[in-house]
């Protein structure tokens, strides 16, 4: 004779649904410890290859100019800030500040990836213009399309927001979006002191 497992030791749909969520935040967290070693072989063989150059500027290059790429730092950082913002409005459930704080982030990684473009049409040297050149528009082209992806992530999560009762019990993805995002900011401060402080 079997015996039936009591009702409350049966699993339940939200307690599978957790444990998916749970497995798939791991999941994401390894997705960016792999990015985070990608982007250090990058910065290795930048430092490695700058110390090892007789000559690492562009002839008739003197430096980087480093003040709008400041500005637009500041702009990117700021956006972690309200991303976090965007996080604690969600978890109260105010999907209205969820909304703007999330939007707003959007719009200053925009912002950010528009100074970089300016950037990029002011300067005065190119892709081929020596292992710096290459070094600099790989690095920060590279980059640049994380930005984009975080915050085409970013919109995906904001539509998802208008889903009735989608945000009932939280949402794993805009923890791994946030957290995309963060990763995304703290990669650009160490670019920022390597292309410009260190240029």
């Amino acid at each position: 004779m079997t015996i039936s497992p009591p009702l409350d030791d049966a699993p339940t749909p939200q307690g599978h649904d957790v444990a998916y969520a749970n497995h798939s935040l791991t999941g994401f967290i390894i997705f960016l410890c792999s990015e985070s070693v990608i982007f250090l072989a990058f910065f290795s063989g930048y430092a490695l290859l700058k110390l090892s150059a007789l000559q690492w500027l562009p002839p008739g290059v003197e430096g980087l100019e480093w003040r709008s790429p400041l500005l637009y730092t500041v702009v990117l950082v700021s956006s972690s800030g309200t991303v976090a913002l965007a996080e604690r409005c969600l978890s109260r459930g105010q999907l209205w500040g969820f909304r703007s704080f999330w939007l707003l982030s959007m719009a200053m990684g925009a912002v950010f990836l528009y100074g970089q473009a300016s950037e990029w049409r002011s300067l005065a040297f190119g892709i081929t213009s020596g292992s710096f050149g290459s070094c600099f528009y790989l690095l920060t082209g590279f980059h640049g399309l994380h930005v984009l992806s975080g915050i085409l992530l970013m919109a995906l999560m904001l539509q998802r927001s208008f889903r009735p009762a989608n945000y009932a019990a939280g949402e794993q993805g805009v923890i791994a979006t946030s957290l995309f995002w963060h990763f995304v900011d703290v990669i650009w401060v160490m670019l920022f002191l390597l292309l410009y402080a260190w240029s």
